[in-house]
Order: C-alpha cells, then sequence, then structure tokens
C-alpha cells in the first residue's frame, strides 16, 4: 500500500486514492447524510475526480440506489478495485452493496453493519444507515445499543448526540433523550437531527408551545435539509398548534406553505407526502378537516399515482386511507398490492408484517366508514406502538390509537373507550385533544364527568397557546 496512494477520511480512515478533492467530497457526502442536507449529489463529484476509488463509488451507487441503470456503473467500478481497497473500504462496499442488494434480509444487512461499526467505530454516517434499517425494521432496542457501542470514540462529535438523543426516546428514555439532543446543540446549534429529537421530548412531555417556539427559532436553519426533513419539522410545529387555542387557520398555513409547497417542486421526494397525509389524518381524526376544502382530493389525485407506492409501509398505510376516504378506486389495488408483496417475503417476515397489513386493511375501512369492521381487524388490545415494523416514530404511530379510539366511539363501543381513554391519559394527562375524546365518551354514557373533561381540555388548550 503506496503511502502516496492513501488518504485518510473524515473519520481518520485509510482510503485508497491519490486524489485530496475526492477524499472532501466524500468528507461533505458525511456532512450531508448526516445533516439531513439537500446537497448528497456531492458523492457523485468524489466518484468523478478519482472513478477507481472504491468508497467514492459504492457510496455513489447506493446514493442512487433507487435506480438500478444509474447505480450499476459505480456498483462495477467499486468491485473492478476492490483488491486494491483498504480494509475500511472493503467492510463498507460488503455492507453497502448488501443493502442495495434486490433480495436482501435486513437483519444480515444490520449484522455487516455492526461488524464494520465494531472495527471501525467512528463512522457516523454507517452508524446513520444501521440506525435506519433498525427504524424500519422496529428495532429500537438495537438501535440505542448500536450508538451506546460507538460512543467512547464520538464524544466530541456533535452528530453522536443526536443519533442518541432519538435512539433513547424511542425506547422512551425521555430525560436522557434530552440531555443527549442538548449536548449536540451545545456542540452545534444547527444539528437538525439534534432539534429534530428534542421536539420530539417536547411534544411527549406535553410542552406544546415550548415546541413550537423551540423548532420556529431554528427554522432558519433548515434551509439547506432535504424536503423531507424539512416538511417533516414542520408537521411537528403542525402538530404541536393543534393541541392548543392557535386557529385551525395557522395549521392550513403551514401546510400550504411549508409541505405542499414543497411537494409542487420538481425534486421533491415521495417521502415527502408523508407529512403532508399525516397530517390531514390528524385533522380528519379531530373533525377539523373542512376547513381544508378539496386539498384532501388534490392529495389523492397525487398518491393514485403508483410511482409513489411502495416508498415506506407507513406512507402506503396512510395513503390508503386517503384514497378510501375519497372514493378513489385505487385503494383496493394498493391493498392487493401490499398483501402481494408480503407474500413474496420470508415466511418470518410474512408473520412480522401481518400487522401492518392488518393495519392497512383497518384503515381502508375508516376511510370508506366502516368502523365495526376497521375494530375487528385491529382487536380489542390495539396499541399503536407494537406497529414499529412500518417504519414510524411513536409520534408518527399516535394518530392511529386516536383513529381507534374514535371508531371505538363511532362504533357505540363507548365503555371501552373510556377504558382505553382514560388509560392514556394517565399516562400523558396533557394531551387537551384526549380530554375530548373522553368528554364526548362521557356524553355518550351519560356521565356527569363530560363537564370536567371539558373544563381540563379547555384549559389546557388555552395553556399552550
Amino acid at each position: 500500500m503506496g503511502e502516496g496512494n492513501v488518504k485518510l477520511d473524515k473519520w481518520g480512515y485509510e482510503v485508497r486514492t491519490s486524489s485530496q478533492a475526492c477524499i472532501s467530497s466524500i468528507n461533505a457526502f458525511y456532512d450531508q447524510v448526516l445533516g439531513y442536507g439537500k446537497d448528497r449529489s456531492v458523492i457523485l463529484e468524489a466518484a468523478a475526480h478519482d472513478n477507481g476509488c472504491v468508497l467514492a463509488n459504492i457510496l455513489a451507487a447506493h446514493f442512487l440506489s433507487s435506480s438500478d441503470s444509474w447505480r450499476a456503473p459505480f456498483l462495477q467500478a467499486a468491485k473492478s478495485n476492490l483488491e486494491q481497497a483498504t480494509r475500511y473500504e472493503k467492510l463498507v462496499f460488503d455492507a453497502v452493496s448488501y443493502l442495495v442488494s434486490k433480495d436482501r434480509d435486513d437483519d444480515v444487512a444490520i449484522e455487516l453493519h455492526l461488524k464494520l461499526l465494531k472495527e471501525f467505530p467512528r463512522d457516523l454516517a454507517s452508524l446513520k444507515r444501521a440506525q435506519i434499517l433498525c427504524f424500519y425494521t422496529g428495532q429500537v432496542d438495537l438501535s440505542l445499543s448500536l450508538v451506546r457501542q460507538v460512543l467512547p470514540e464520538n464524544e466530541g462529535d456533535n452528530y453522536i448526540y443526536g443519533l442518541l438523543s432519538f435512539a433513547l426516546l424511542e425506547v422512551g428514555q425521555m430525560r436522557d433523550a434530552q440531555k443527549a439532543a442538548k449536548k449536540g446543540l451545545e456542540i452545534n446549534k444547527e444539528d437538525v437531527w439534534a432539534q429534530h429529537a428534542l421536539c420530539h421530548v417536547f411534544q411527549y412531555e406535553c410542552k406544546f408551545k415550548e415546541a413550537v417556539q423551540f423548532m420556529e427559532g431554528c427554522a432558519s436553519s433548515w434551509s439547506s435539509c432535504l424536503t423531507f426533513m424539512l416538511t417533516h419539522n414542520w408537521w411537528h410545529v403542525a402538530l404541536c398548534y393543534l393541541e392548543g387555542d392557535a386557529p385551525t387557520q395557522r395549521v392550513l398555513e403551514l401546510y400550504d406553505h411549508h409541505i405542499w409547497k414543497e411537494l409542487e417542486r420538481a425534486d421533491a421526494a415521495a417521502e415527502v407526502y408523508l407529512n403532508a397525509v399525516g397530517l390531514l389524518l390528524r385533522l380528519h381524526v379531530r373533525g377539523e378537516l373542512d376547513i381544508f376544502g378539496d386539498r384532501l382530493k388534490i392529495l389523492a389525485g397525487c398518491l393514485s399515482d403508483q410511482a409513489n407506492w411502495y416508498i415506506e409501509w407507513l406512507l402506503d398505510v396512510m395513503t390508503v386511507w386517503v384514497l378510501a376516504k375519497t372514493g378513489n378506486s385505487r385503494a383496493g389495488d394498493l391493498l392487493n398490492g401490499l398483501k402481494y408483496r408480503i407474500s413474496r417475503m420470508s415466511k418470518t417476515k410474512q408473520q412480522s408484517m401481518q400487522r401492518a397489513m392488518q393495519l392497512a386493511e383497518a384503515l381502508y375501512a375508516y376511510g370508506r366508514g366502516d368502523d365495526r369492521q376497521g375494530l375487528e381487524l385491529l382487536g380489542s388490545d390495539f396499541d399503536a406502538c407494537n406497529y414499529k415494523i412500518i417504519g414510524a416514530s411513536d409520534e408518527q404511530l399516535d394518530v392511529f390509537n386516536e383513529v381507534w379510539y374514535v371508531m371505538l366511539l363511532n362504533a357505540g363501543e363507548t365503555m371501552k373507550a373510556i377504558e382505553v381513554i382514560e388509560k392514556q391519559i394517565k399516562k400523558r394527562e396533557g394531551v387537551p385533544f384526549m380530554w375530548r375524546l373522553l368528554e364526548r365518551a362521557y356524553r355518550l354514557a351519560n356521565r356527569p364527568e363530560a363537564g370536567k373533561a371539558s373544563e381540563k381540555a379547555r384549559a389546557l388548550e388555552r395553556a399552550y397557546f
């Protein structure tokens, strides 16, 4: 290994290249990935600076993983130079090339990243890939374990604390999650993932006013973000406004100017629809969708395009609702497509994804107004937190709990609704909407506590905005 042909990347790991420009572009790519930047295409410049660099080419192949034809030349370039690559590059190649293979097993992909990180723990870009894999397979404990494994080697890097914070909040360790996010922000106040994690903590603790003030104060640093991250942060802000006494018009403004506006961009990612649908579903559950006029139908028209299907399970499940709610016949096509995709999985994966399919079918029933069928599909002990297999945070999943409560009330299961809503309020008593649901349930049951529930909801709403 000639010394002149090996350079060190941002992590201090050896990369076979004679081009400093190639290394600079690789380092810039790391920052884009970890900061949810919109300029991740910089990795293509790395490969252009040195078309023989294995690391540059395999990372470019992953960046272009949505297109086989675009990815293929970079993957082939990485393979053809693998013999001369450094140990670090070979392990990244093993992990990433398997990740972009057609018949990958997610558990194997995670194992390959574990192997890589055990030997090269400072590679936070690989840690991010591993955490994303854990997220989309519902393995929250493993996600936290991964961060803790590499933390001692990365204590001076702000990115590690955002990664740590999100992993902690996903397992319910909110106090530690808050400390980690704040530590990351002390190093870099514009770390968007640490900002996002801290917002999650504020929301969980029902500090909705603080969450809005904090996030709106950070908003100027989001201009360089991917459209998904930009709209996702505004989605969080909109949810907080929904819990307070702010007019629904404010939520409408956020939807139009910070979510839908991004979807009108030619380069908008399909994942951005997650934030649009997620917000409209919340509004529908709360009975406040009328102010949004025909926006749901417009959204349904976009989501009837199959190009936006099978990207993320969470998006598919919510798309089923949008299409069913608007009477779009393609809702059934999407359901059948999801069933077919599950049938092509391994037996073990099929079993784990049955819950996801049941949730999709329940949202289909809910969209069509068949609450009884939706309840039968979800069962009497439904808890959306058990559905992380669809690749969603607790905050994203919570709307499905709300759907369940509403279906119980609509179907006349009043006593069951009172039982589960009271149980939820004991966990988080500062959510006004839950008190509104409890008020409705009490009134249906002709119970005198309805007035007190109403007063509690109103007091909370006034306190927040």
